[in-house]
């Protein structure tokens, strides 16, 4: 603390402080009536966590779990928090070798290390520990190692993927958070302390348990655990595949990288997914009253090509398929329902014309020839251009589009005659074990390179129009998946090494004064744990494709 005063401005108002006080003790005294816990502040627009010290002047913007940022930041307090509890009440290996899978509903799926169960003695004592982490509001602390310290330290605290992951930083330092004598890396900040962690839940669910947490910003409250057992066994089929592999973690891919395997891995993963689009099509084929597969995933899940080779597939075994794109169903432009924000809302079941497709449909059910219309997304409007179509024995239409779970696109076809596939990029590789790669940032960069390529769009307009986008998702698509007859995970092992070297160009194309940029630093850090791999190694057909191009089907 020194005698230096600097001038603080938040909402307006400037007030004058000792340069030195963290951002927490700045914003308690200014006793704001914050609708929401305060998770991290923007100062002169750069994140910045309350622990952190003010030095200079600045304007200072309070972030809460409202945001993306603040969400994150939550999230992954509460990570630190339950694996200090297992350190504490399990032992260092066992926290150690705690291994974070993935999201699950509002919760994180995690599987104990060091052989321990995941019990209900476990659990319980467990989640009794967090709570008194909790009840005392201890600090979460933040220093730095050099890169050499961080890999002796985690190796030595049995968490060997993080020290690998470090082979591979040019930066000579690591930041590091400890709480309670429990030090980890972690991608990306923390709260101040343990005091807004309290409400949570610790759930058995298969080998391991869930981490139940609020999915709203006042983070007072659990929703409802509602598993999803049909995408759950698709997640653990893939990371079975990536045991096969042996790449679970980045390090694990940037090994297989550099030791010039790679060419072999792409190829047993290709093969993977083929084998599994075989399977289901023989489920189809052996139902045999299937006339129409449905198709449905969230954006960037790769669902045009994923139609293309399952209708590949479905002619090997016998099948005549029709690819179909439900989009060529929207309402013409000015009959597009509006948002709340007054711009049209192409991703709600009101943009498409349901009349109009089950009259088509029910038509070729019956075995009469229909003319089929073909969206022109120039003009806004549907158009016929003479393409017929009759469906005989052995036809089948592939049709792909957000809704095609939605049984009120279809209520008019008999449910015997529909076969419903969920696809997404469910990502199987975590960046270690307690750090995970969310499946919407894969799906973000996806996006992102593929509508540069094919549309011009740029990385800022993506991501500025990304939240509507997952909005969209969670209203339209996510709560039909289990309603699926066959789930499908489009992501590869290797995508992120592809499209690193597509994705960050792009990226560094946003201005920094750009409300995007905050967002695309996050990327290109994260992106920057990868070793690239050149588009030219990957197969024509792949789903990864559709992205960077250079594809064998016509999309």
């Amino acid at each position: 603390m020194t005698d230096t005063m600097i001038r603080v401005t938040i909402d307006g108002s400037e007030k004058v402080f000792p340069s030195g006080l963290t951002y927490g003790e700045i914003l308690r005294s200014l006793s704001g009536d914050e609708k929401y816990p305060v998770v991290l502040v923007r100062a002169n627009g750069q994140l910045r966590e309350l622990f952190q010290r003010a030095e200079n002047d600045c304007v200072l913007d309070t972030v809460s779990a409202a945001e993306a940022s603040g969400f994150r930041t939550y999230r992954r307090s509460m990570c630190l928090l339950l694996l200090t509890a297992i350190k504490n009440t399990s032992g260092a290996k066992a926290a150690g070798e705690t291994i974070l899978h993935h999201s699950m509903g509002s919760g994180y799926y995690f599987v104990p290390g060091n052989g321990v169960k995941a019990d209900a003695a476990f659990l319980e004592k467990t989640a009794a520990e967090m709570k008194r982490l909790v009840a005392e509001k201890l600090p979460f602390r933040k220093y730095s190692m050099s890169v050499a310290e961080a890999r002796k330290y985690f190796k030595a605290n049995y968490m060997e993927k993080k020290a690998n992951l470090f082979r591979y930083r040019t930066a000579s330092l690591i930041n590091v958070y400890e709480l309670d004598g429990f030090t980890d890396y972690f991608y990306g900040y923390m709260m101040e302390d343990t005091s807004s962690l309290g409400v949570f839940e610790l759930i058995p669910y298969s080998e391991g348990f869930i981490l139940q947490m609020p999915d709203g910003p006042d983070l007072k409250s659990l929703p409802a655990f509602n598993p999803s057992p049909k995408v759950f066994n698709t997640q653990l089929e893939t990371l079975r595949w990536g045991q096969m592999l042996g790449i679970n973690t980045v390090s694990d891919l940037n090994d297989t990288i550099c030791q010039g395997s790679v060419t072999d891995t792409l190829l047993y993963a290709e093969a993977l997914q083929e084998g599994k689009i075989s399977e289901i099509a023989e489920q189809i084929a052996a139902k045999g009253t299937v006339k129409f597969v449905l198709i449905a995933g969230p954006s960037s899940s790769g669902k045009t090509t994923f139609s293309r080779r399952i209708s590949v597939q479905l002619r090997a075994k016998g099948l005549r398929p029709h690819p179909i794109s439900l989009d060529d169903y929207y309402v013409n432009r000015e009959d597009t329902p509006l948002d709340e924000n007054g711009e049209y809302d192409f991703e709600c079941l009101e943009a498409i014309d349901i009349k109009k497709f089950n009259e088509d449909m029910e038509s070729l059910l019956e075995g009469k020839e229909v003319e089929l219309p073909v969206f022109n997304f120039k003009t806004g409007h549907r158009e016929y251009k003479g393409d017929f179509l009759q469906l005989k024995d052995g036809d089948v239409l592939v049709l792909e589009g957000i809704h095609g779970l939605n049984d009120k696109l279809t209520f008019m076809l008999p449910d015997e005659s529909k076969f419903r596939i969920y696809i997404s990029a469910l990502t199987q590789l975590n960046i270690d074990n307690h750090n995970r790669i969310p499946t919407t940032d894969g799906r973000l960069i996806r996006r992102m390179v593929r509508d540069y390529r094919t549309r011009g769009t740029s990385a800022a307009s993506t991501i500025a129009r990304w939240p509507s986008v997952r909005r969209g998702e969670e209203k339209n698509i996510f709560p039909y998946q289990e309603k699926a007859d066959a789930v499908f995970n489009t992501a590869l092992i290797y995508e992120l090494a592809v499209l690193k070297l597509s994705a960050v160009p792009f990226l560094y194309q946003i201005p920094e004064d750009a409300p995007e940029h905050e967002e695309a630093k996050r990327l290109l850090k994260f992106l920057d744990y990868f070793v690239a791999i050149p588009t030219e190694a990957i197969p024509n057909n792949s789903i990864l494709r559709e992205f960077v191009g250079g594809g064998c089907f016509r999309l």
